[in-house]
């Protein structure tokens, strides 16, 4: 987000002499450009210049050499009002006590101190402060400590010296104003397509369309002087264009001799990049970074000494290595656009990644003499893939990306070049090379006089049409229906009429648009699918789960913490070539592949419980799946080309998962709470399919991540799977540590859903009374409950109005391999009151029923 610092700004455009960042902020948005954020003064209070007067070293118990200061302030801040007297070193006279770590300075140098009550950036407020035996009345500041930029090696600020270089005051003189930290600063939000506004030209020509103000452009008050001859050579050489536009189609050389580059950048210019959210480095480095934030054009420099011509640009080879500034080495991709030198053969050394950073092996250093500059503009999808795959989203990526203007390379090189021999000495050379590619010219374009009505709805004047056009800087012929318009050079994004149009409501102003609201045209409201999600997830939160939202990327070794088979399904998943981690390239195939690591997360954090649940998507490719094209965006890819990336999609079922965990309460006078278990499971999958209106039915199952002899799998009354639900693999608890009994489940939704009726029948409220019968079967081990369930419905018939599983019993009464199932059943007549003969019956075809399907005998 670029920082705009008013001082800045002010030096293109006329800012009212009263105007606060506020007025800025406000007008910058009239046309589009939203406020980020406003900063205002970054240090308040005495931050004074302050000169030593004594100095004593102490050393400490803890092995550190202290500074016990004398230090005169001038005759409004000596005095010492609301601090005790705390003997200083030297002759007693007017002054303040000072403790300072840094060795740097000496009696006699002017420092910059902040005195009680000053607050520093962070905010860090000053008090006076015992320490080391003495009364602190203040501190001496560094760079960092004040904002500045990073520390020097040496310490704190000296006036004269180094980062204060050529920066002379008297003791008790502001510091404040002294360094520009009062300044007020607009940080802006900038969409892809205005690009231009990443530079204060670009953002003051908006302030001049956005108020009238008046507007230089400091483009045109760079002196370009016509070169005498060629500079460095340079070759064009890109043998495999992306989408057919060239990676380089302008490449700016030019040498600059003689040059200190061990001098530092002039204060002014420190403090300007720091107001602009960059850090000063040094004076070649500064002078590059403060034309690329004024103008918008990116530069880089080399230690022309270290080059060997030709340069060449080109594509990189398949795997070849160079080391950047940042000191990684980098495997270099055939489609990243290079700068190459001819260091073992023409082109042969990569030197840079065009457009993205350069290479540690042509670094401007202290020692550097010579320097070559570049200015050049490059192909912004190039540039903008380069960035990505590397992830270096360096600043001078961030501009050629969105289009940089084609027109500032050579302005730019020679603004830097009179910039560094101005404050490092040397001399500009001559000769300067201009290497540029045979491009089409800009087209007009034809926008129809009634062009912007239709769009926008807003009768928009002549006048307001080519007034608006011009201050962008189009330039306009009037035709029979309407305007030929040419771009400027700096909108790269102007391609056709709508983007014109776009440009007139901007700067008209969107207040001029009226708001008229729009009638919703009648429909059905939800679909089926949408009413049951919300039913089934509105269940769950009463029953007591908590929604939940984790991103779907898993890592590789995700599988065997759940257990999985090597040829389990389930490991096959969609690789990401872009994932936002390496360590998690995979899109998940299940919900709880990234559900148990959220439950992980609340118990680490102190959850007593957990009970968890997530609806989202699944990813599920075929056996044969293929990569998915990759179109380009410029324009709409054809029906055959749709169809393919259709083809190529995935499947991407959604799915509803849940896990619970731990004791379901507070303990209490009646002993301790229940701990949950895979009946929890259970019920809150019944829970879910009576929301949603659906019958489901169980099956005892096999399953990772389940404990194999606590999982069922979830069936439809068609016999489809929907899900499963259970207890959790021990192992599988212990890789995440979760509660012991863990139980988890996860259901197709939209295919549970699907199984419910269309429409549910209202039961009608029952008139006549209810009769309860309790049986209690043995079956073998084997045997599920849910088929001994089934049984009893079937053999009980119309009269059964509900049954339910109340006890499972396992013990000394029954013989080994043997269980007892509990079930309560509920009987009611729609025709009248059960008679004890009917109730009888009906408990006859049920035990008959239940002996056939199962085997079971009913247990005395």
């Amino acid at each position: 987000m670029p920082r705009i610092p008013l001082s800045w700004l002010g030096k293109h455009v006329a800012l009212a002499a009263d105007a606060t960042a506020e007025d800025v902020a406000a007008a910058l948005v009239s046309v589009g450009l939203e406020e980020e954020a406003i900063y205002g003064a970054q240090v308040t209070g005495p931050l004074v210049v302050g000169r030593v007067l004594d100095l004593v070293k102490e050393p400490q118990k803890n092995g550190k050499l202290i500074n016990w200061c004398r230090v005169d302030f001038g005759p409004q801040h000596n005095e010492e009002k609301d601090n005790p007297k705390d003997p200083q070193p030297g002759e007693e006279r007017p002054s303040r006590g000072i403790i300072c770590g840094a060795h740097n300075f000496e009696p006699g140098d002017l420092v910059v101190v902040s005195l009680p009550g000053t607050v520093l950036p962070g905010p860090f407020p000053i008090a006076a402060r015992k320490t080391y035996g003495h009364v602190s009345d203040g501190m001496i500041c560094s760079t960092a400590e004040l904002g500045l930029g990073e520390d020097a090696e040496d310490g704190i600020i000296v006036l004269g010296r180094g980062a204060a270089e050529g920066i002379t005051a008297q003791p008790g003189d502001d510091a404040i104003s002294l360094f520009g930290l009062g300044e007020q600063v607009v940080e802006i939000n900038v969409t892809p397509d205005r690009g231009y506004c990443f530079s204060m030209r670009g953002v003051a020509r908006e302030y001049s369309n956005a108020t009238g103000a008046s507007f230089t452009d400091p483009a045109q008050q760079v002196e370009v002087p016509a070169a005498q001859g060629e500079g460095f050579p340079v070759a064009l050489r890109d043998e495999a264009p992306i989408r057919g536009n060239a990676g380089c189609s302008r490449y700016v050389a030019q040498l600059v001799t003689g040059v200190d580059a061990s001098r530092p950048s002039p204060r002014w210019m420190q403090q300007a990049l720091t107001l602009a959210g960059m850090r000063p480095i040094s004076l070649v480095v500064d002078v590059a970074n403060y034309v690329m934030l004024d103008l918008g054009q990116p530069l880089h420099t080399f230690d022309a000494d270290t080059l060997t011509g030709p340069i060449v640009v080109r594509r990189a080879l398949q795997g070849e290595k160079m080391t950047s500034l940042d000191g990684k080495e980098r495997t270099l991709d055939a489609e990243d656009l290079l700068i190459a030198d001819s260091h073992g053969g023409e082109g042969a050394r990569p030197v840079a990644i065009a457009g993205v950073m350069g290479g540690a092996d042509t670094e401007v250093s202290e020692g550097t003499q010579n320097i070559l500059l570049e200015g050049a503009t490059f192909d912004r999808v190039s540039i903008a893939r380069s960035s990505r795959r590397h992830r270096l989203p360096s600043e001078a990526a961030k501009r050629f990306e969105r289009g940089v203007d084609p027109a500032l390379a050579e302005v730019a090189v020679l603004r830097a070049a009179q910039l560094i021999t101005e404050y490092g000495g040397g001399e500009i050379a001559p000769q300067r090379t201009d290497v540029r590619l045979e491009t089409s010219p800009a087209q007009p374009i034809l926008l129809p006089a009634d062009a912007a009505e239709k769009l926008i709805g807003v009768a928009y004047t002549d006048e307001q049409i080519e007034s608006c056009l011009s201050m962008i800087g189009c330039e306009l012929s009037r035709t029979e229906s309407g305007y030929l318009v040419t771009a400027p050079t700096w909108r790269p994004d102007l391609t056709g009429k709508e983007e014109l149009v776009e440009e007139i409501a901007r700067l008209v102003g969107y207040d001029k648009i009226p708001s008229l609201p729009v009638k919703a045209p009648g429909g059905s409201g939800l679909t089926r699918v949408q009413r049951g999600r919300r039913s089934g997830l509105n269940a769950l939160a009463e029953y007591g789960y908590t929604e939940v939202l984790s991103y779907p990327f898993i890592p590789e070794s995700r599988f065997a913490e759940l257990g999985y088979a090597q040829d389990d399904p389930r490991t096959r998943c969609v690789r990401l070539l872009n994932p936002l981690a390496d360590t998690e390239p995979l899109l998940r195939s299940e919900l709880l592949q990234t559900l148990l690591p959220v439950a992980r997360l609340n118990l680490s954090r102190g959850a007593q419980r957990i009970a968890l649940m997530e609806s989202g998507l699944v990813t599920l490719p075929g056996e044969d799946s293929v990569a998915a094209p990759i179109f380009p965006t410029d324009k709409r890819p054809s029906e055959e080309e749709l169809s393919s990336l259709h083809a190529a999609m995935p499947a991407q079922p959604r799915r509803l998962a849940g896990v619970v965990g731990g004791a379901l309460g507070a303990d209490s006078w009646f002993g301790k709470a229940r701990t949950a278990d895979w009946t929890d499971a259970l019920a809150a999958v019944e829970r879910l399919a009576a929301a949603v209106g659906a019958k489901i039915t169980r099956e005892q199952a096999e399953r990772a991540p389940w404990h194999p002899g606590r999982c069922a799998r979830i069936v439809s009354l068609d016999g489809d799977t929907l899900g499963y639900a259970g207890e959790l693999h021990p192992a599988v608890i212990d890789n995440f540590g979760l509660f012991p009994r863990t139980s988890a489940f996860e259901i197709d939704l939209d295919a549970l859903i699907l199984t419910a009726p269309g429409v549910i029948a209202a039961r009608p409220v029952p008139t006549f009374p209810v009769a309860k019968e309790d049986f209690a079967f043995v079956v073998a081990e084997e045997v599920p409950a849910s088929e001994v369930e089934a049984a009893i419905v079937s053999g009980i018939g119309a009269d059964l109005e509900e049954v339910s599983l109340f006890d499972v019993y396992r013990g000394e009464q029954l013989d080994e391999g043997k269980k007892s199932l509990a079930f309560a059943v509920r009987l009611r007549s729609a025709d009248g009151t059960l008679s004890a003969k009917q109730i009888q019956e009906a408990r006859n075809r049920c035990v008959k029923a239940v002996e056939a399907a199962t085997g079971a005998q009913l247990r005395a």
